[in-house]
């Protein structure tokens, strides 16, 4: 979770414009104040892609996911590739809920091949799981015509005070994804630091 001084810092400012009629029907500008636009969170997207993790491959996946989320109001703090590996997949997950992000994408992996272990480690590190956006993640994936969405195996939970997502690495199923996630995210992670307290 942010500190206050971290939201400060970070957060945009918007300027709104108090506007007064003259006499003749033109407008003129009285007075401004700026507010800060709040800030989601921090998040760190895991690219799980063998070709991508020893650089044999374009990671478009990548910028994709962090410009979904800047857009939905997070800090992106990185991109991180790994193997499909399950020691590489824990230690990314692990690594992003001790560093303290709110919220970290899995993108990948999360298939039925033999290669495709994200939401098994995924399990494993979950406090809790939280099958309703997992379902969602799927259904509207499913409605939208990404075939890898609808048979993900994907997983959504909170380890720590870190929300986890797994979703899978098409396009299509990242664009879906993260505008069905992008609500969810902001009020499971309201929750967790209490601010709906």
């Amino acid at each position: 979770m942010l500190s206050d001084t971290d939201t400060d810092a970070l957060a945009t400012v918007a300027t709104i414009y108090a506007q007064r009629e003259t006499a003749h029907g033109a407008t003129t500008t009285v007075s401004s104040m700026e507010l800060e636009a709040p800030l989601a969170g921090r998040a760190l997207v895991v690219i799980v892609d063998d070709r991508t993790a020893h650089s044999n491959g374009q990671d478009s996946t990548g910028p994709l996911v962090t410009e979904l989320l800047t857009e939905a109001g997070f800090l992106v703090d990185g991109v991180v590739a790994v193997t499909s590996d399950e020691v590489d997949v824990r230690n990314a997950l692990n690594t992003a809920v001790i560093g303290g992000v709110d919220l970290v994408v899995s993108i990948g992996g999360t298939g039925v091949s033999p290669r495709d272990v994200t939401p098994d480690v995924t399990a494993e590190i979950l406090d809790r799981e939280i099958p309703g956006i997992s379902e969602a993640l799927r259904s509207s994936g499913l409605a939208a015509g990404s075939m890898d969405a609808g048979l993900s195996r994907g997983l959504v939970g909170v380890s720590g005070s870190t929300l986890v997502v797994n979703l899978a690495s098409s396009r299509a199923a990242i664009r879906d994804g993260m505008a069905t996630l992008s609500p969810l995210a902001a009020q499971v992670i309201a929750d967790l630091s209490g601010l709906d307290a």
